[in-house]
């Protein structure tokens, strides 16, 4: 039996997990990852604790399997991604905290790119849109920001990476500086067409072309951890942004498949093959991951508050005492009731993308209990992912492709069998749910497993995949186009 370790490194906690050929999980260890708010709406971590935690949770998770760095084929990495982090190549010590994916400081500097026309260049370039959630202007804060920084850079003394970058160059000793085409991509620095770096971007945003990574595929070596880290050197044979991963992991591999993960946020990408599509829709292009240097995209629309309603709701109107008791309280009344909950929170991500609207509970009437709130709650993550869904299939109708059959779904989230229904019946589709949930870890572990010569290729992986419950439509379509009409009525109301 061949053994392949996947380094999860998420907003929340830093994970390893080691699987099987199979893609069994033979053993887990988990630290969770402390959060700095420096400022309203900063959000920032510490790099060095994260190497830490992630170096830590793997020597553990191998003991745990009861195994020697020796059995263990190769290493792939997936990661949060857009985290930003700037570190001096002969001390490699950060020269600051990372700065998330969530931080929005950068807001200003996204401001003054639209107002110089560049919204076109950027989307066409990079398939993005101009938004502080993507690294390019976190990296420019910080060559502005901290002191010496920008002569430090232009001396060549400092190296940027997301995180994937940064525990490659830890692993390694420092000997390689590279990313995958996935995290290049979520930059707003990165040509998706050439797969390169891009200079007019580069100067746009006034950054040194040798600050950043050498990009290869997804699937491809990245070197090997030195020897007194585990032992023995480990290759490093994959790396890829957590939801390309987890769109490898549901094993997507052809245009058309889609899978959605419901976290904390819900993230849903559908694989559109080697042809760059730009949405119509409000969505994002993306890279996909990749195991050999032909681009390969997906198209991305993020929900900004999925699983986070059901903590809301924990901690905020303290109406269950921990999560698992949601569907019970949800499914004690047989609807909602006409109460509608739209929980921008933070503002509306895709596909509508509207920073100013706030959350709004709607329909309430003397009748409505908090088990209608509940299960409004529970709706509005589906009705989200729906909104995204039909986007999507608006984008693919433009292009003369064929519409989305199927939805694969993983993420704490779709354990719940009342919310997958519902998303089944609001989508007209199969929402299937995969045995193995763990499918972020996983594509990490296959994109290694290719590269190593643990898989023959993709159609082996494809073998693998396991569906664990299938959740068929029971609503007629009149009546799911009825539910999704009072749907946008309600984001209406929370956009005003």
């Amino acid at each position: 039996m061949r053994y392949l370790l996947a380094l999860d490194q998420g907003t929340s906690s830093s994970r390893s997990i080691v699987f099987d050929e199979t893609g069994r999980i033979v053993s887990l260890a988990q630290r969770e990852l402390p959060q700095i708010f420096p400022q309203p709406g900063w959000v920032e971590h510490n790099a060095t604790t994260i190497w830490q935690d992630q170096l830590a949770t793997a020597k553990e998770a191998i003991v745990k399997a009861g195994l020697n760095a020796s059995d263990i084929s190769g290493i792939g990495i997936t990661n949060q991604r857009e985290t930003t982090v700037v570190w001096n190549k002969k001390t490699g010590e950060p020269i600051y905290h990372a700065i998330v994916w969530q931080c929005r400081r950068t807001e200003p500097i996204c401001a003054q790119l639209r107002e110089r026309g560049l919204e076109q260049t950027i989307q066409q370039k990079t398939g993005l849109r101009i938004d502080a959630y993507f690294s390019g202007t976190k990296l420019k804060w910080i060559l502005d920001h901290i002191p010496l920084a920008r002569e430090q850079a232009k001396r060549g003394e400092l190296a940027f990476g997301t995180i994937d970058c940064w525990l490659v160059w830890k692993l390694t000793g420092g000997q390689v500086h590279a990313t995958d085409v996935s995290n290049a991509s979520r930059t707003m620095l990165f040509n998706v067409h050439k797969n390169d770096w891009d200079n007019e971007l580069l100067n746009a945003l006034d950054i040194p072309r040798d600050m950043l990574p050498k990009v290869q595929p997804s699937s491809s070596l990245f070197g090997n951890t030195v020897a007194d880290l585990f032992g023995t050197g480990i290759p490093i044979g994959g790396v890829a942004g957590d939801q390309q991963s987890a769109l490898f992991g549901q094993a997507c591999f052809t245009p058309g498949m889609a899978k959605n993960t419901y976290g904390t946020g819900c993230f849903m990408l559908m694989h559109t093959g080697t042809q760059f599509q730009t949405s119509q829709n409000g969505l994002l292009t993306t890279s996909a991951a990749q195991s050999t240097s032909t681009p390969e995209f997906a198209i991305e629309g993020s929900v900004f508050i999925g699983g986070a309603v059901v903590q809301w709701l924990r901690d905020g109107l303290h109406a269950i005492q921990s999560s698992g008791e949601v569907q019970q309280l949800a499914q004690s009344v047989p609807d909602a009731g006409g109460v509608m909950m739209v929980p921008a929170f933070t503002g509306l991500g895709a596909p509508y993308w509207d920073a100013n609207a706030r959350g709004t509970i709607t329909g309430l009437t003397r009748g409505s209990t908090m088990a209608h709130i509940a299960r409004a709650a529970l709706e509005s993550i589906a009705y989200q992912s729906a909104a995204l869904l039909l986007a999507m299939s608006r984008d693919a109708e433009a292009a003369g492709a064929a519409p989305v059959s199927e939805l694969r779904v993983d993420g704490g989230a779709s354990a719940n069998d009342m919310l997958m229904q519902f998303q089944a019946d609001l989508l007209g589709i199969p929402v299937i749910r995969p045995a193995m949930l763990e499918t972020t870890a996983l594509g990490a572990a296959y994109l290694a497993g290719l590269a190593v010569g643990v898989f023959a290729n993709k159609a082996a992986l494809t073998q693998q995949w396991q569906a664990n419950r299938t959740f068929t439509p029971t609503l007629s379509r009149a009546d799911a186009a009825e539910r999704m009409k009072e749907w946008e009525h309600a984001v209406r109301q929370a956009r005003a």
